[in-house]
């Protein structure tokens, strides 16, 4: 180890550097700016382990975890700051992260606070244009009978099952989404998603009944599609009809794609699934782990084992349950 005198001569061995929280938080703060998530989230854990009451660490937390789609986290930790502090912020980024999951009587409720205590904040441009949008979005749609408790339990409710069907735990989202349906019946994908989780667990005849029933009320439905090339495929009978029905189609929204190109490759369209996960913006995809298992699986078939084994790399770091798993394509 090198050696350093001191001022009267004594040899002292080097005082190592401790970084505390502020060196952990910059350094966070570039890699977030360069859109390397994983790791600005390492280095702003370490920020918050190191100053666990500062609000800004936390809430720079919660602006990455929203930007790769992990809206949950982000309002737990936002929640957090508020319960310590009236940090003002917090009010703005809420509102946001309840727009994205459509839930738009909390996202409006948030974003009032925010202008009634900062009508000149640093977010006051960005609130008034959410509140808009939401006014907008809500012109043609009757909610007197809708209230932000229901918005709150609603989101347990599909944080929860979202949690249960990204790692086939069927057995534990099934009581749920019949909890679901039955306090929601106006959410149409607790049903879609209820027909899967019935269709693994064996109840495959009922399964099926149930989606044709609803192509039948709607033969454009993207999420019957899905299921019914899934459940077809499965029981070896003619799947390729509802395929070529999602092969056209090419949806806005994220999770849409993702839910055609994870069903492309289960169901053998390796290269039709590979285009489709590159189309993906793989910031609102992260917090699906079916994202790296079937984008890892399709890259592999692919012909691009490489890829596939640093995709899935990433996925088990991300989520450490599928390590669980094994490998995809073994």
């Amino acid at each position: 180890m090198h050696q350093v005198k001191d001022k009267v001569g004594k040899d002292n061995n080097v005082v190592p550097f401790i970084p505390e929280g502020d060196f952990y938080f910059t350094k966070g703060v570039e890699a977030f700016q360069k859109r390397k998530f994983d790791i600005a989230i390492k280095w702003l854990k370490k920020a918050i382990e190191a100053k666990p009451d500062d609000a800004l660490y936390k809430c720079q937390m919660s602006i990455i975890y929203t930007e790769i789609g992990s809206y949950h986290a982000a309002n737990q930790l936002l929640t957090e700051v508020l319960q310590a502090s009236d940090y003002v912020d917090c009010y703005y980024l809420l509102a946001n992260n309840y727009a994205h999951l459509g839930l738009l009587n909390d996202a409006k409720k948030y974003a009032d606070t925010y202008l009634e205590k900062e009508p000149e904040g640093d977010f006051s441009e960005e609130a008034k244009t959410l509140l808009h949008l939401i006014d907008i979005g809500e012109e043609d749609i009757d909610d007197e009978d809708w209230d932000l408790e229901d918005e709150d339990e609603l989101l347990i409710y599909m944080e929860t099952v979202f949690y249960h069907m990204e790692y086939n735990e069927w057995d534990k989202a099934i009581p749920l989404l019949e909890e679901m349906m039955t306090l929601f019946p106006e959410h149409p994908m607790a049903k879609h998603d209820y027909t899967q989780a019935l269709f693994f667990s064996g109840y495959e005849e009922k399964a099926v009944q149930i989606e044709l029933d609803a192509l039948k009320d709607d033969p454009n439905s993207l999420y019957s599609h899905t299921n019914l090339a899934l459940f077809n495929y499965q029981q070896k009978k003619e799947y390729e009809k509802n395929v070529q029905a999602l092969l056209n189609v090419y949806p806005i929204h994220e999770q849409q794609k993702l839910r055609i190109a994870v069903t492309l490759a289960k169901t053998g369209y390796i290269q039709e699934a590979h285009d489709r996960f590159r189309t993906l913006r793989k910031g609102s995809v992260k917090s699906h782990p079916s994202f790296y298992r079937w984008y890892s699986y399709t890259l592999y078939y692919a012909g691009a084992p490489e890829k596939a084994q640093l995709i899935w790399e990433e996925g088990c770091r991300k989520h450490l349950k599928l390590t669980n798993e094994g490998i995809p394509w073994k």
